[in-house]
C-alpha cells in the first residue's frame, strides 16, 4: 500500500514537485530517485529551448512570401529540370517545387545559425545548472561524500566475509577481440544505412517512372518518407541485437565490479545506439546529393541504378523530413511498447493468480494478514532486472541526441522532446509503482557516467550542427552570392533584393545533345511535350566541359571558414558558460566546509581526552 500512496502524489503538475523525488527515495531508494530528479530538470530545461525553435518557424511563416529565393522559384515556369530517372522520365518545370521551396524557408532562413549557436550554448548551461541541483539534492541526502567502491566493497564482505577482493587487472588480449568484435558490430549498423540508400535509390527509381503523376511528381519526398520508415523499423531491430552484442562484451572484458560492468555496457550499448539511430541521418545530411555525380556522368549502384539527388528545394528538407519521421514514431510507439507490453503482461499474471488462488480459506488467510497481501500483490507484477532503470536513461539519452544533434535542420526537436516527457514522466511513475515489482534500492549521489554521455553529445552537436549550417543548408552559398555576384556586390540597393537571381546563378546548365550521346534518355521533351535544348541541375559547373567553376571554389572556402570560425566560437561559449557557472553552489559548499571543520573539531577533541593521564 506504500507504493499506491506515492503513486497517488505524482500527477500531471509534479514537474517540479521536490517531495516527489524524496518519497522516491524513500521508497525506491536514491538511483531512481535522481534518475526522476534529472528528468524533471531536463523537461523543465527543454521548455527553454522549445521556444526559440517555435519563433524561429514563425518567422519563417511570416516572412516566406517575402523570400527572394522561394519567388523564384515559384516563377521559375521556363526553367526545366534535368529528369529524375534515365528513361520515361520528362524533364520538369522548376516551379513545381514552388510549395516545397516555402516549407524549407519555414527552418532554413536568417535565424537558423543564431538557433544553432544558442542551442550549443543551451546544451551547456543545462549541463552546469544540472550539476547544481545534484549538488543541492545529494547534500540534502548527505550524500556527498559517499564512496561507491567503498559500499561496493562493504557489500561483497557482508554477503562473504571469506571472499577475496578481486583486484584491478587488465588483458590486452580480451581488450583487442573486444575493441574488433566492436568493430565489426558498427561496420554491420553503417552497412544497414548503406542498404537502405540502395533501397530508396530503387524505390525513386520506380516512383519517377510511374504513371501516376501523384507518385511521378513527387518520387524524392516519398522515396526519403519510405526509407525513413524502413530505418526505424531498422532502429528497432538492431536495438535488440545490440543489447545481447553489448552483455557478451561485456562478458569478455571481465569487470571488477558491478560498477565498472555497468559503465562498461553502457559505454558499448549508447555507441552502438548512436549508430544505430544516426547512420543513416549523417548520410543524409552530408553525403545526399553530393556523390551523385552530373548528368552525363551520374555514379551508379552495381552500375545501374544512379545514386538519388538532393531535394530540388534543398537536402535541408530531406534531413528535416527524415529526422521528424524518426522522433515522432520512436516516441510514440516507445510510448505503446513501454506501457501496454508490462500492462498486458500484469493483467496475464493477475488473471493467472486468480485462477489458482479462487478458494475461500486462502480469501480469509489474506483477509487477516494485510502484510501477505502487500507481498503478493507486489510479487504479482512484472519482473524487473538491473536493465529496468537502465532502459530509462538511454531513452533519454537518444532523445537528447535527436534534440541537439541536427537541430539546425529540425527546430522543432526540442518541443517534441518536452511534450514526450511531460507523458514519459507520468507513463514511467505508472510503470514503477502499479506494473512493475519494487526494484532493490540503490545508492547513488550521480547519474553516473551518462554525465560523461551528455557532455560527449553536446560537444558533438556543436560539430554536426556547424556541419549542417555550412554543407547542408543553403546559407553559405546565398551569403557568397549576396556579396560577390547579386546586386548588392555592386552597391546596388535601389529597392531590389541582394538574393535577386540567386536561383538561376546556382544551377548549372547540362546540353540535351550530350545526355543523347550517353544513351540515358529516350524521350527529350519536356512535360509539356515541347523540344527542349538544355536542362537545369544543382551544381557550380561550367556548361562546356562541366568542370567546377570558380564560384564552386569560392563558396567551398567559405564554407570551410564558416564551419572552422562557427565551431570554435561555439566551443568558447561552451567553454565560458562552464567556467562562469560553478559546479557546486556556494552555499553547498559553505556547508560541506563547516561539516568538516566540525568533524576535523571533533577528532581532535577526541584525540586531547585520549591523551590525557
Amino acid at each position: 500500500r506504500e507504493k499506491l500512496d506515492t503513486f497517488q502524489k505524482i500527477s500531471w503538475r509534479s514537474l517540479r514537485n521536490k517531495q516527489l523525488v524524496k518519497d522516491l527515495r524513500m521508497y525506491f531508494g536514491e538511483k531512481a530517485a535522481l534518475y526522476f530528479a534529472w528528468l524533471q530538470w531536463y523537461t523543465c530545461v527543454l521548455l527553454v529551448a522549445a521556444v526559440p525553435g517555435i519563433i524561429l518557424v514563425i518567422y519563417g511563416f511570416l516572412s516566406f512570401n517575402r523570400s527572394q529565393v522561394s519567388q523564384e522559384i515559384c516563377a521559375a515556369n521556363s526553367t526545366f529540370m534535368c529528369p529524375l530517372c534515365d528513361q520515361k522520365c520528362p524533364f520538369w518545370p522548376l516551379s513545381e517545387t514552388c510549395t516545397y521551396a516555402k516549407f524549407t524557408h519555414l527552418f532554413d532562413n536568417e535565424g537558423t545559425v543564431v538557433f544553432a549557436i544558442f542551442m550549443a550554448l543551451w546544451a551547456t548551461v543545462y549541463l552546469e545548472l544540472w550539476k547544481r541541483h545534484r549538488a543541492n539534492v545529494i547534500s540534502e541526502w548527505n550524500l556527498y561524500w559517499w564512496d561507491e567502491e567503498k559500499d561496493d566493497v562493504t557489500m561483497e564482505l557482508i554477503s562473504n566475509p571469506d571472499r577475496e577482493i578481486r583486484m584491478y587487472q587488465h588483458s590486452y588480449v580480451r581488450t583487442t577481440i573486444v575493441l574488433i568484435l566492436f568493430s565489426l558490430m558498427i561496420c554491420l549498423l553503417i552497412g544497414i544505412a548503406l542498404a537502405i540508400v540502395v533501397f530508396r535509390v530503387v524505390v525513386t527509381v520506380l516512383l519517377a517512372q510511374s504513371r501516376s503523376d501523384f507518385f511521378r511528381e513527387r518520387a524524392t519526398t516519398l522515396a526519403v518518407v519510405s526509407g525513413a520508415v524502413l530505418h526505424y523499423l531498422s532502429i528497432v531491430t538492431m536495438s535488440k541485437v545490440n543489447r545481447r552484442v553489448a552483455v557478451y562484451l561485456c562478458d569478455l572484458e571481465k569487470p571488477r565490479t558491478s560498477s565498472e560492468c555497468e559503465n562498461s555496457f553502457t559505454v558499448k550499448i549508447f555507441t552502438l545506439q548512436f549508430v544505430n539511430h544516426f547512420s543513416s541521418l549523417i548520410y543524409v545530411a552530408f553525403f545526399l546529393g553530393r556523390i551523385n555525380g552530373r548528368p552525363g556522368n551520374y555514379v551508379r549502384v552495381a552500375g545501374k541504378w544512379r545514386l538519388e539527388e538532393c531535394h530540388p528545394s534543398g537536402c535541408l528538407l530531406d534531413l528535416f523530413i527524415q529526422m521528424a519521421i524518426i522522433m515522432t514514431l520512436k516516441q510514440t510507439l516507445n510510448h505503446l511498447e513501454e506501457y501496454l507490453l508490462p500492462w498486458i503482461k500484469y493483467q496475464c499474471r493477475k488473471l493467472c493468480a486468480k485462477s489458482k488462488n479462487h478458494s475461500k480459506i486462502h480469501t480469509a488467510e489474506l483477509a487477516q494478514d494485510k502484510c501477505k497481501e502487500d507481498w503478493l500483490w507486489n510479487y504479482q507484477l512484472n519482473e524487473v532486472n538491473l536493465f529496468s532503470l537502465f532502459n530509462e536513461y538511454l531513452e533519454m539519452m537518444i532523445q537528447y541526441s535527436f534534440t541537439t544533434i541536427f537541430v539546425a535542420a529540425f527546430p522543432l526537436a526540442p518541443l517534441l522532446a518536452f511534450i514526450n516527457n511531460l507523458i514519459e514522466i507520468r507513463y514511467d511513475a505508472i510503470k514503477m509503482m502499479t506494473l512493475q515489482r519494487r526494484m532493490v534500492p540503490r545508492k547513488a549521489k550521480d547519474i553516473g557516467i551518462w554525465l560523461q554521455v551528455l557532455e560527449a553529445i553536446g560537444i558533438l552537436a556543436v560539430i554536426a550542427n556547424g556541419l549542417v549550417i555550412s554543407i547542408t543548408s543553403d546559407f553559405i552559398p546565398m551569403q557568397v552570392y549576396k556579396y560577390t555576384h547579386g546586386p548588392c556586390a555592386q552597391k546596388n540597393y535601389s529597392g531590389i533584393d541582394c538574393l535577386t537571381g540567386y536561383v538561376n546563378r546556382s544551377l548549372s546548365v547540362f546540353y540535351v545533345q550530350d545526355l543523347k550521346n550517353h544513351n540515358e534518355l529516350s524521350d527529350l521533351k519536356d512535360s509539356m511535350g515541347n523540344k527542349i535544348t538544355h536542362c537545369r541541375y544543382r551544381d557550380y559547373r561550367n556548361s562546356d566541359d562541366y568542370s567546377y567553376t570558380d564560384e564552386f571554389w569560392h563558396v567551398f572556402a567559405a564554407r570551410l571558414a564558416f564551419l572552422i570560425l562557427f565551431e570554435h566560437v561555439a566551443l568558447c561559449i561552451k567553454l565560458i558558460a562552464a567556467w562562469f557557472v560553478p559546479d557546486v553552489p556556494r552555499r553547498v559548499k559553505n556547508q560541506l566546509l563547516k561539516d568538516k571543520c566540525e568533524k576535523l573539531k571533533k577528532q581532535l577533541c577526541d584525540m586531547d581526552n585520549s591523551t590525557e593521564v
